[in-house]
Order: C-alpha cells, then sequence, then structure tokens
C-alpha cells in the first residue's frame, strides 16, 4: 500500500498558551526550525509530512479558520518577496510556501465534540485510503540522520501493510499525559509491539496492574508519540459511536477497537515528540530544534549564556 494522505488535527483553541492563541491560531505561532529559518508550526509540521512522502494534506480546524490560515500564508509569501527581494533563502521560503499552499485543504469542525470527531471530519479527503494522521501541537526530532520520525512510521506501515502507531517509551510521571498502551513483542522486530490495550492517560496505579509492557526499563511505559498511520476501518468504528448521540468522540476506543479485531502495531520511533501545548513546550521544542539543525551553534551559545547569567544572579 501506498500512505499519500496526511490529516493534522489543530481545531483546539489552545488555552494553555492563553493569551497569544486567543486571537492567533496557536499552529501559527512562529518556531526556528532544523534548516534555520522562523515558519509557523503548522508548517514544520507539514514539511515532516511531504518529507516523509506525503503528497496531500488535510487541516481539521475550528469553525473560520480556514480562510484564516490560506490569508497567513498568502501574506507570508508576499512579505517575503516584497522585503527581501532577490535573496536567495527567501525565495525558496516562498516556494515552499507555494508548494505547501497547493497541496492543504481545510476542513472545519463544526462543534469541538471531541478528538476522534476532529479525525472523522477528514473522512471524505481520505476518501477510502491509509492516511498519516498527526497532531497540530506536537514538534518532532528524528534520532535518524535523513529520516524523519513519519517517514519511520510510514515505512513501517507499509512493510506490515497495517495501522501502525507511533509510540515513546514514557516515565511514568508522565503517563497521565498521553495515551499508554501494552502490547506483545514481535520476535526479530525491535522496538515493534503488536498492541493489546490502550488506555488514553491512565493514572499511574491502573498502569501499574494493566499497561506495562516486559522488556522496557523499570518505570517506563509505552505511550503514543503523536503520529499515527491508520486505515480506512477506523471511521467506520467512530460513525458508529457519533450515530449514539455521543458529544465527546474520543480517538483512544475506537482505536481500542482495531486491536481487538485486527493486525495493529505499535513502533518505537527513533527520536523525540515535543508538545507545544504544555508548559514551557513551545520553549523546549525550540531548543530542541536549534540543537538539531543549522543554528545549533547560535543555541548551544545563548543556552551557556543564560546559565552563566543564572549563576552569576544566584551567586550574588
Amino acid at each position: 500500500m501506498r500512505i499519500k494522505k496526511a490529516v493534522i488535527t489543530a481545531a483546539a483553541r489552545g488555552e494553555r498558551l492563553y493569551p497569544v492563541a486567543d486571537t492567533v491560531q496557536k499552529a501559527m505561532l512562529p518556531v526556528v526550525d532544523i534548516d534555520g529559518l522562523h515558519k509557523p508550526v503548522i508548517q514544520i509540521i507539514c514539511e515532516e509530512a511531504f518529507a516523509s512522502g506525503i503528497e496531500e494534506i488535510c487541516v481539521v480546524c475550528a469553525p473560520g479558520d480556514g480562510p484564516r490560515y490560506q490569508e497567513a500564508f498568502a501574506s507570508l509569501r508576499d512579505n517575503l518577496l516584497k522585503s527581501y527581494k532577490g535573496v536567495q533563502w527567501t525565495r525558496e521560503e516562498a516556494d515552499k510556501i507555494d508548494h505547501l499552499t497547493s497541496r492543504i485543504q481545510f476542513v472545519e469542525q463544526a462543534e469541538p465534540q471531541g478528538y476522534g470527531h476532529a479525525v472523522y471530519s477528514a473522512r471524505t479527503f481520505i476518501n477510502n485510503e491509509p492516511f498519516l494522521l498527526l497532531l497540530g501541537d506536537y514538534l518532532y526530532v528524528s534520532n535518524l540522520r535523513g529520516k524523519r520520525c513519519a517517514a519511520q512510521l510510514i515505512e513501517k506501515a507499509v512493510q506490515e501493510n497495517c495501522s501502525v502507531s507511533a509510540v515513546n517509551p514514557t516515565i511514568e510521571h508522565q503517563i497521565t499525559r498521553y495515551g499508554t498502551l501494552t502490547g506483545k513483542h514481535l520476535p526479530n522486530q525491535p522496538g515493534v509491539y503488536q498492541i493489546d490495550k490502550i488506555i488514553e492517560k491512565p493514572s499511574l496505579s491502573v498502569a501499574e496492574l494493566e499497561l506495562q509492557t516486559p522488556g522496557l526499563r523499570l518505570g517506563y511505559y509505552l505511550c503514543f508519540f503523536g503520529m499515527h498511520v491508520l486505515m480506512p476501518a477506523v471511521f467506520d468504528i467512530l460513525e458508529k459511536e457519533i450515530t449514539t448521540g455521543n458529544e465527546n468522540i474520543q480517538l483512544t476506543p475506537a482505536l481500542q477497537e482495531m486491536a481487538s479485531s485486527d493486525k495493529y502495531l505499535a513502533l518505537e520511533v527513533k527520536g523525540t515528540r515535543y508538545d507545544l501545548s504544555k508548559k514551557f513546550g513551545m520553549l523546549q521544542a525550540q531548543v530542541a530544534l536549534g540543537l538539531a539543525g543549522q543554528a545549533h551553534d547560535e543555541t548551544l551559545t545563548t543556552l551557556v549564556e543564560l546559565l552563566a547569567e543564572a549563576n552569576l544572579r544566584q551567586l550574588n
């Protein structure tokens, strides 16, 4: 199979990024990417997908946000070309924005009825194909030179011809922030598991009883990484829940149903996820991208200077 389409969910208003996300979509907040250029978060996520072989992207957004995204990208492109006329990097960046806007469409989630409902909103766009699912407030840094985190996931899904979710072994005090799972390790496939059970943001006591995975370090659990390759059957499962009248449709129960009925794997992706919506999440992601990319030396120098200044203040 081929994975040509991606869905990015970006409908949440980002209360934890107040006040800026109250007036600007949080996915349009600027971050310096690994190529050293300032970009909106949503562009960095889209480029993760494009660099992994994705050809078309659907962004699920809040009502009225579709035209705002389109206007923002048009303004970015025009400002680049007008303000930095004749500069090579601006021409290249404008071309990236052209590529993005020609391959992206927006679907509005009319009501905030849960993450599963947001994913379901992209059903028409997916048109019965397997697809990559990404979160609009996660950025990623791969540990494999030349292979993005999404590319690792897509490669495994194509090899196994099934749904695959990316996971990271996560220390126990953080698992209440993530979907957490357990499964059976597949022989001769390091870091690959057949999923047995998934619980959304479990307590530690529940995780200790139900979600321990043999082979992981003590105190670690397999938590979702914020990206999935899913077969289109997930929409049928979500539709059944929607028709019950439930106004808070979550994705995890649908994934659990898939795990109970179909081949559904988890892959330990070689990389790190950065949740922009948590406290200091933007700062952490920016530092990580800086250290991983062309701005490594400048980022490292800035960190050393800040630590030295903080130490001096403590001494005084």
